[in-house]
């Protein structure tokens, strides 16, 4: 099934999409290319909308994205189908102070984002990537060439204790090295002005993360298995756009939502948390159903969210850690996840409108719950659900790795994802 973009097999197009996507901003820009080449066009939100029953449209605010297709039926007759994902994942923040100079050595100030698995991030040749805030108002994507950032290692040498257990502080152990302190040698700022062309000068902001310069690959005895960075949850991104441009319109309005800031409790104005998506929403509602004060709770129920994010595989040598019967594999499907305290949206309703939309495509389903005795971790579906009122139901493709420098999924739950979330927009 390729991807009808690209013209690359599942497996290909995503490990594409993930090396193009080094931070949320690059992943926003990559989804935005993605909607405009198959026919949707972008939308400010200063701007007056005007827009008329099949109007397919890209919204952009900051590291978030919302892309819409208007079914031909009013939001309050119809309802929406949506697909929510989100396309941040656990990195380092360079600080805005971030030139840190000492034992003959230059650094870059950092600050650990979302809950990675740092010891991951040792040894790995890295660099930045982002946004940058240019005087008088405009930005510009950045992405230094080359891996002219690294992580070492101590040598074991100077630390056996290692041996028993390896303790990072994120203060003094994780700030990557740039290059020897010479006091001529150009800095982080220089080399960052000179990827958006312009003088050191003309920035004044920066939104930078650091990424593993690697590429997304692929492993396995066959080849199926991709290692990438950051497929928690660009993943879900792939699978998200792949089956919006996929889906055939109909009387229902689809939505895809890709929100920034999940890995750190979504709460932005881009986040899951803020008023991104309500907005967009409200502003629909308000084009085709005029003058009608219900409308919006009208939509809001007729409406359902599929909140997509990566799932937990079993692992094969710490199975133990796993709920018995529910132990996803990797190329088994989508996962539906359920939590009884609530982490996931999960319920019977959702859960098994999920599952018949799988059944429709021909898709097999997983289901993924934690062990009662450990806790759970969750994603933007509980919280777009609290704030709007949505059904949802939270799935994801199983992976192994999550949270680290690279993490492993596999290229056959691919399709299978991107046929599922299709079925889900067209019915």
């Amino acid at each position: 099934m390729p991807d009808l973009s690209t013209g690359l097999s599942p497996g290909d197009d995503l490990r594409a999409f993930v090396d193009a996507s080094p931070s949320p901003s690059h992943a926003v820009a990559e989804l935005a290319r993605r909607l405009t080449a198959a026919g949707f066009t972008e939308l400010a939100e200063t701007d007056a909308w005007t827009l008329s029953p099949g109007a397919a449209h890209v919204v952009v605010r900051s590291g978030s994205l919302v892309a819409f297709r208007l079914g031909s039926a009013p939001l309050a007759e119809a309802g929406m189908r949506l697909v929510g994902a989100h396309t941040d994942s656990p990195t380092f923040r360079v600080r805005p102070r971030s030139d840190v100079r000492q034992a003959g050595y230059r650094l870059v100030g950092v600050e650990p984002y979302g809950g990675g698995l740092w010891h991951t991030w040792l040894d790995r040749e890295l660099t930045v990537a982002g946004r940058v805030a240019l005087r008088g108002g405009g930005t510009a994507l950045v992405r230094l060439d080359g891996a002219p950032l690294r992580l070492p290692s101590l040598a074991i040498h100077l630390d056996r204790g290692v041996r028993e257990g390896l303790t990072l502080d994120p203060q003094r152990h994780l700030v990557p090295v740039w290059s020897r302190d010479l006091g001529t040698e150009p800095g982080l700022t220089e080399a960052v002005a000179e990827a958006a062309g312009v003088p050191a000068g003309d920035v004044v902001g920066a939104d930078l993360v650091l990424a593993d310069t690697q590429p997304a690959g692929t492993t396995g005895a066959d080849g199926t298995w991709i290692a990438a960075p950051r497929l928690d949850n660009l993943g879900s991104c792939h699978a998200g756009v792949t089956a919006l441009v996929a889906a055939a319109p109909g009387t229902r309005t689809q939505v895809l939502v890709a929100n920034d800031h999940e890995e750190v409790g979504s709460g932005s104005m881009s986040g899951a948390r803020g008023s991104f998506l309500e907005d967009v929403v409200r502003r629909l509602v308000a084009v085709t159903d005029p003058g009608d004060p219900e409308a919006p709770a009208r939509t809001i129920a007729r409406s359902r969210l599929v909140s997509s994010d990566m799932a937990h595989a079993v692992h094969p040598t710490r199975y133990d850690r796993h709920e018995p019967a529910h132990a996803p594999q990797l190329g088994g499907g989508p996962v539906v996840k359920v939590n009884a305290n609530q982490a996931y949206a999960t319920d019977a309703v959702t859960g098994g409108w999920f599952a018949e939309r799988c059944a429709e495509a021909g898709v097999p389903v997983q289901y993924f719950v934690s062990r009662a005795d450990l806790p759970c971790g969750s994603t933007i579906g509980p919280l777009t659900a609290t704030r709007m009122g949505l059904a949802t139901v939270d799935v994801g493709a199983p992976m192994l790795a999550m949270h680290s420098c690279r993490e492993l999924a596999s290229a056959l739950d691919v399709p299978l994802m991107a046929a599922a979330l299709t079925a889900c927009y067209e019915s």
